[in-house]
């Protein structure tokens, strides 16, 4: 479980068809630990010298961004969730539901920032304006939503500490919806189909 607050950047170090290695500086985790890069926990499987290693299966390169990573390519770093930890953001599992392509990432007034997201039909019915999401694993808040989109507005802070302020349009992020809207989404269903 994760909050969706980064707390730093790394860097993919090396990519196999099984390993993904990145540097960051967090307090060495121990084996077996999870770590959210670019919000999918992934389990860490060594580490040393500032570098982890986690095994990374077909699935996982196939439903996120992960795939396309290259060496150098930074990614956002967040240790799992600590009790007693402040929860910044909202609870993110580190299960990615979808990537979806940004459309739009352009500047708005006195360093804040528009992103405009696809927004996959997967995640349609679970995404409203003041909702959360986690893209790339950062907690946001939805601004707007469309029939194929979502916007959040990206405040300075965010723009310089995460990948974010270095994204692109046409490069594809991940996307989890809270799982709030995804039991109260559950909930609808379940009573529709039983009455």
């Amino acid at each position: 479980m994760f909050t969706g607050i980064i707390e730093t950047l790394g860097t993919c170090v090396k990519r196999t068809e099984t390993t993904l290695l990145i540097g960051a500086k967090v307090a060495k985790p121990k084996l077996g630990a999870s770590i959210a890069i670019n919000g999918c926990c992934l389990t860490v499987v060594e580490t040393k010298n500032g570098k982890h290693r986690f095994d990374v299966g077909p699935d996982t390169w196939a439903r996120t961004n992960l795939g396309a990573l290259r060496t150098g390519g930074p990614v956002n770093v967040e240790p799992s969730l600590k009790v007693g930890t402040e929860i910044g953001g909202h609870f993110v599992t580190g299960h990615v539901d979808a990537t979806g392509k940004i459309l739009v990432l352009e500047p708005w007034s006195e360093g804040f920032w528009r992103l405009r997201v696809e927004l996959p039909k997967i995640l349609r019915g679970l995404v409203a304006v003041k909702g959360s999401i986690a893209v790339d694993g950062i907690s946001l808040t939805v601004t707007a939503v469309g029939g194929n989109f979502f916007e959040i507005m990206l405040v300075p802070h965010t723009l310089q500490r995460t990948t974010l302020g270095r994204r692109k349009i046409g490069d594809r992020v991940n996307l989890e919806a809270d799982p709030l809207a995804r039991y109260a989404m559950h909930a609808v269903q379940t009573l529709r189909r039983s009455s």
